[in-house]
């Protein structure tokens, strides 16, 4: 007994300090550091959208830094009751001013509304309800995240916040059970320190209780989200995006609408963002390089281009799909040169657009989509408000351009083409420049190709913006900075067109994008929205021209590499999680089942393949053994000689160790002296004096009656004790000749053997 269990009065100092935590207050503590942890995954989760403003999260990551610092320090700044029912007055008007005037979005300013209630009670947690409500706000702001996001980097979140998630309920339900009962285990330091002296090996009820939750909580995590994507792919889709209104755009939208500024398209290829995601049929090594047309624009003020079309709203086929050749065909004029169908998917990022980017020419649309609308620009819009644009199908006719044919339109412009030659007021020096150009071509076609040969060798591209608009960009861009991006190029392209009476129009899209080998897609990034021009033939409709220089190939790394991969899971997230509808479903069900039935079939076919081997060689042996019996049977004898050994291989090889020890006991002195002690007993046992098991060795040689053999048996008995228990060589060594003397008896007194065997 130590001192402290003898008189408890005199326990260490030291007891009381290290010991004295008891198992509550380490659950207690616990707890409220995954309570904190949990807030601050949800509220990572929610910074990592990017849809959270830069004051909000700089606000409250400072308050979640001074609540860490206060759970690492122990220090504790508790805010009132009192307090924090003004605050949340206060806040109700903020709320108000938030939602009319700063965020001016239900979603931002409740978002808002969200951390300053996390903040209030992340600082006066006093009541276990105080506790709820911190764990529903942390979810509240998972869920915010998922509206604000579509990235696959949300189920990273998720599944840290899970986690989290977790410990801190386990630890919550910890904490309320050891509050009911009202008693206090003690950590098991105190016991173990009583005597004022802790052991830092000692592990402690209160750490292994962490470790097991540390343990225990990935596989619980792991369990959840396995049957949550069970649940997510096998329940029945009814419908979607029933949060969708909420889902932030993004400011590519501001460059493909009917009214887009000089430079605005520059700005948005400043992003390297993804936009949308193209798979072509059949197309596995990315032979296309494609301009994806968004809208027409017709009218220029000099600063501006605008489209003022009327849209002609299409009805769905009977398949869902839209037709839009009849619609999108110039009557004046059909395409010339040999044509070339090709089908695409598109899947769209949330660009807050109602545009459909497609393919020139397009034939067929297909989408989740109730009413689409077409106007004399070629446009396509969506006009289904519950279904924005994410995911579509559709079918274009390439056409190879034929110069001849081109040439030879006539060089007046036809009726109805007067809002494709207004101009606005123009420096002199454009037209004049324009006519410097195109003077040795004698046809439309011709001028058009100076045109466009002029200004792609002639000026420099940039994406580098001038601070401020000037009051001619066209005059300034081409005598003056004579560089600048696409959409510089395009206007005067056109207008220089017009000035020439050429009818000719911008379009506003996106051109080509990067190859991605491991999901067969063209990956479409903000940095490839292009802008180009469109002229007018007659007899051949309206011909693309694309004045802007090529740019550089950026060159490939490993990093580009690595983006491929990040994007190929990036793109599996978007088309089988956030666009997981009732016809992902359904192909997901025919393919299961597909692939189930084609399983059975091939394992039938498997079996019937063994089935019919099987049977040749039977029929095979049978002819061998009716030809040469006794060679057979020979070699079943000799197989079945093989499996006996092989099924008795371990006692052969037992008994030749056995009886190599007993040769050599110097060489595994306990081994051989037990084993030479069991066949001691054994003899025995034919002599009539069998050792119980209960008997120990001094027992057996007690019982033994007969005084000679009884002298023989503990002197072989006290040779094996040394030699098995103090592992003596020499007495290991002794006991062959020990045994020997024992069996002696046996031969002289075998006649003996069974009137002894009866008197014991």
């Amino acid at each position: 007994m130590t001192e402290a269990s003898i008189n408890p009065g005199s326990s260490a100092p030291a007891t009381t300090t290290m010991a004295g935590i008891t198992m509550a207050k380490a659950i207690e503590r616990y707890f409220n550091v995954a309570l904190y942890l949990l807030v601050f995954t949800g509220f990572g989760a929610l910074a990592s959208t990017g849809g959270l403003d830069l004051p909000a999260e700089a606000l409250v990551g400072l308050a979640l830094a001074l609540r860490g610092y206060q759970l690492v320090t122990g220090r504790e700044f508790v805010i009132l009751e009192r307090w924090t029912n003004i605050l949340t007055l206060i806040y109700v008007f903020v709320y108000l001013a938030d939602y009319f005037f700063l965020s001016r979005s239900f979603l931002g300013a409740t978002v808002h509304l969200a951390l300053f209630a996390m903040v209030v009670r992340l600082f006066s947690l006093q009541r276990t309800r105080d506790h709820y409500m911190l764990a529903v706000l942390s979810f509240g702001m998972v869920l915010a995240a998922a509206v604000l996001t579509v990235g696959s980097v949300f189920l990273l979140s998720f599944a840290g916040f899970l986690l989290v998630a977790v410990i801190t309920f386990v630890l919550m339900e910890m904490r309320h059970s050891v509050a009911a009962e009202q008693t206090h285990a003690l950590d098991p330091a105190r016991s173990t320190a009583s005597s004022g002296v802790i052991s830092p090996r000692v592990i402690t009820p209160a750490q292994r209780m962490a470790y097991a939750l540390l343990a225990i909580a990935p596989v619980l995590m792991v369990m959840i989200m396995a049957g949550s994507f069970l649940i997510f792919f096998l329940l029945p889709r009814v419908s979607s995006r029933y949060l969708s209104a909420y889902t932030p755009t993004s400011d590519v939208s501001t460059g493909f609408t009917d009214r887009v500024q000089l430079g605005r398209i520059g700005q948005i290829q400043q992003s390297s963002a993804v936009v949308m995601h193209i798979e072509i049929e059949n197309d596995l090594q990315g032979a296309f390089d494609l301009k994806w047309r968004g809208i027409a624009l017709s009218s220029f003020n000099g600063k501006e281009w605008t489209n003022s079309y009327e849209q002609t709203v299409l009805r769905p086929r009977a398949d869902g799909s839209y037709r839009l050749a009849p619609l999108l065909l110039d009557p004046r004029g059909t395409a010339a040169g040999a044509r070339r169908s090709i089908r695409y998917k598109v899947l769209m990022e949330p660009l807050g657009t109602n545009v459909f980017f497609l393919a020139e020419r397009p034939q067929r649309l297909t989408g989740n989509f109730l009413q689409i609308s077409v106007d004399a620009g070629g446009s396509v819009y969506n006009l289904d408000a519950d279904h924005p644009i994410s995911r579509y199908e559709a079918e274009s006719r390439m056409t190879a351009v034929d110069s001849d044919e081109l040439r030879a339109a006539p060089n007046i412009a036809p009726e109805g083409m007067d809002a494709y030659l207004k101009l606005p007021p123009l420096d002199p020096r454009i037209s004049k420049l324009a006519e410097e150009i195109t003077a040795p071509a004698s046809s439309n076609y011709d001028k058009a190709v100076a045109l466009e040969r002029y200004l792609s060798t002639h000026f420099g591209y940039t994406l580098e913006l001038p601070r401020t608009l000037p009051p001619d960009p066209l005059a300034n861009f081409l005598f003056e900075r004579k560089k600048g991006h696409c959409e510089y190029f395009a206007s005067s392209m056109a207008v220089m067109l017009r000035s020439l009476g050429i009818p000719s129009r911008i379009v506003t899209g996106f051109r080509g994008g990067e190859f991605n080998d491991l999901t067969g897609q063209y990956v479409v990034r903000a940095s490839d929205a292009h802008s180009w021009v469109e002229a007018y033939f007659p007899g051949s409709g309206w011909i693309s021209f694309d004045p802007t220089p090529a740019g550089s190939v950026p060159a490939r790394t490993g990093w580009s590499r690595m983006q491929l991969y990040i994007d190929a899971a990036a793109s599996f997230w978007r088309e089988w999680i956030i666009n997981y509808d009732a016809s992902h479903q359904r192909t997901l069900g025919k393919d299961a089942a597909t692939n189930t039935r084609h399983f059975l079939d091939d394992v039938l076919r498997w079996i019937g393949q063994q089935h019919r081997t099987l049977l040749r060689s039977a029929r095979r042996a049978h002819r061998t053994f009716t030809k040469s019996p006794g060679r057979w049977l020979g070699g079943v004898i000799a197989l079945a000689a093989v499996l006996l050994t092989l099924v008795n291989l371990r006692r052969l090889v037992g008994g030749l160790r056995a009886r190599s020890l007993r040769s050599h006991p110097e060489r595994a002195p306990r081994e051989s002296a037990a084993l030479w002690y069991d066949r001691m007993v054994g003899r025995m046992a034919r002599l009539g004096w069998r050792k119980s098991p209960s008997q120990t060795p001094l027992d057996f040689v007690a019982a033994i009656q007969e005084a000679a053999l009884q002298k023989k048996v503990a002197r072989f008995t006290r040779a094996y004790e040394s030699a098995r228990f103090g592992k003596s060589v020499n007495d290991a060594q002794r006991l062959p000749a020990l045994f020997k003397d024992i069996a002696a008896d046996e031969t002289v007194g075998s006649g003996k053997t069974t009137d002894r065997a009866a008197a014991s």
